[in-house]
């Protein structure tokens, strides 16, 4: 159907599964859409799939159409795959008639340092803004966290859209609202978005939202695998489990799905279940590896996150996996614990899990706070942590707690130096520190429960071995080193080996 004039408010390139949800949640809060896709048949079948909507949808054959069909200034959301095909698209939007003005949004998985390249590259074309959007199908479908960075005026244009659309949740309990069906969308509560910040800011946060998601799954993988073990708990007793855990605490998204997926029957092999027949071979997309190199290159800690990449590496390494299984020795396969012993475990697998979880938000955090530094952003961690109450994958009760440390303190360090989380982190020591203990006398890889717990350990200790290490460096190549008695920032070094005699104070 070709367009006869300015009517919609906002248009969207890109009819794939995400591009198809967002367009019909657009269209739901009443707002008439202009889409476009690159085959035309996509957007022909879309439009005879959905004929009716609170707002209009407005196909369009092409660019030229499309352009035409939007009010300005125009606000166009591209959902296309990250990298070169965003900047093809930007030009043949140019092409076809852009304004300076316009707003184009690019909605996708987008590498932060590329958006702020666009908006540098384009500026004296149209407005390149960039936002996360996290929630998958469903999210887009029926309300994701959005992410928004870029220039603030053009924030005020895209506002009332990504506010309506957006995950709501209750203002009081911070609680994720539910009941949004095609054409009714929720009306009420606190949306899950807020302006992030200037340039590629709101990639960054969805960036760091993904690394965050990916220690998420593999904490609780790791959960999964040591009841199992340990426990020998089979799936439908571990999915009772995680419903249990998901009334608490460790309330989540993930928590919930993972207990449906346990539940879960093998419809080839009604008898087994269907995560017993799913081979052990993670895949990624690569945003927990940006994450984990952005770490890095930053100076930050983020160990956790940085496992939980390496732990889908290893997952993938399934052939050479089987064949080392057979030449590599371990302990013996653990005595399954039961009765009193066996209930204590399962409840200290679930404390580990919390304190793991703690660690490895704050190394989110922690990140964020040094890259507002490195790109003269203002970031709001505490409304970064509301954004991600609804809508997103590592949606979770736990994300209010975050935002009330940092309304309590907003210029926190460390999410473990807030009083709730310190006391968290004290309660649940002892059975943190007892199943990694078990997981390494058993020779069950627990990379991300390891790792959240040394991350703990290094930054609650105020002398750490790292003098040997720096006197290792002057000696080799030096790099001089500091001393204690000394203000920081003074430097020192000596020609190695010194005398092997007593050196007096003087």
């Amino acid at each position: 159907m070709a367009a006869q004039q300015a009517s919609a408010t906002v248009g969207l390139i890109g009819l794939a599964v995400m591009g198809k949800n967002l367009a019909l949640n657009i269209a739901d809060h009443g707002f008439d859409i202009a889409v476009y896709n690159r085959t035309t048949a996509v957007m022909q079948e879309f439009m005879a799939e959905n004929p009716s909507t609170p707002g209009k949808l407005v196909g369009c054959s092409t660019l030229e159409e499309f352009i035409a069909a939007i009010k300005k200034p125009r606000v166009i959301i591209i959902l296309v795959k990250a990298g070169p095909a965003i900047d093809a698209v930007v030009e043949q939007l140019v092409a076809a008639g852009l304004d300076k003005n316009d707003i184009v949004i690019d909605a996708g998985n987008s590498l932060w340092t590329d958006t702020i390249r666009r908006e540098k590259q384009y500026a004296d074309r149209l407005k390149f803004f960039g936002s996360g959007v996290s929630g998958g199908e469903l999210g887009a479908r029926f309300g994701p966290s959005l992410m928004p960075g870029g220039d603030p005026a053009s924030w005020q244009h895209l506002k009332p859209i990504w506010e309506a659309i957006a995950a709501k949740v209750d203002a009081k309990t911070g609680k994720p609202l539910a009941g949004a069906e095609p054409g009714h969308p929720i009306t009420g509560g606190v949306p899950c978005t807020s302006y992030i910040g200037p340039n590629g800011a709101g990639h960054y946060v969805k960036m760091v939202h993904n690394g965050i998601e990916y220690v998420d799954m593999q904490l609780i993988g790791e959960a999964y695998d040591l009841l199992r073990r340990l426990v020998g708990m089979e799936p439908q007793e571990l999915s009772d489990i995680f419903t249990q855990w998901n009334a608490g605490d460790l309330d989540s998204y993930l928590i919930e799905i993972t207990a449906d997926i346990l539940r879960q029957r093998d419809p080839v092999k009604p008898r087994k279940y269907l995560v017993d027949s799913i081979l052990d071979a993670a895949g990624q997309k690569g945003t927990g590896k940006w994450t984990a190199a952005n770490a890095l290159d930053m100076g930050i800690p983020a160990n956790s996150i940085a496992e939980a990449v390496f732990a889908r590496c290893m997952s993938a390494l399934k052939d050479e996996r089987v064949i080392a299984a057979k030449k590599l020795s371990g302990p013996k396969p653990p005595a399954r614990k039961a009765g009193k012993a066996r209930k204590d475990l399962i409840e200290a697998v679930r404390q580990a899990l919390y304190c793991s979880k703690i660690c490895a938000y704050a190394q989110g955090f922690e990140l964020m706070r040094e890259a507002q530094k490195e790109y003269q952003w203002q970031l709001d961690f505490g409304s970064i942590a509301g954004i991600w109450r609804g809508g997103c994958i590592i949606r979770a009760r736990f994300l209010q707690k975050i935002t009330d440390a940092y309304t309590r303190n907003k210029g926190l360090v460390n999410l473990m130096l807030d009083p709730y989380f310190n006391k968290q982190l004290r309660a649940g020591q002892k059975p943190w520190r007892r199943v990694v203990s078990l997981a390494a006398e058993n020779g069950l890889p627990s990379p991300a429960f390891m790792s959240a717990l040394a991350y703990y350990d290094g930054y609650r200790t105020a002398v750490l071995p790292a003098n040997l290490l720096q006197a290792q460096r002057d000696y080799f190549g030096a790099h001089t080193y500091e001393r204690v008695d000394q203000p920081r920032g003074k430097f020192f070094h000596v020609d190695w080996p010194l005398p092997n005699r007593p050196q007096l104070d003087v």
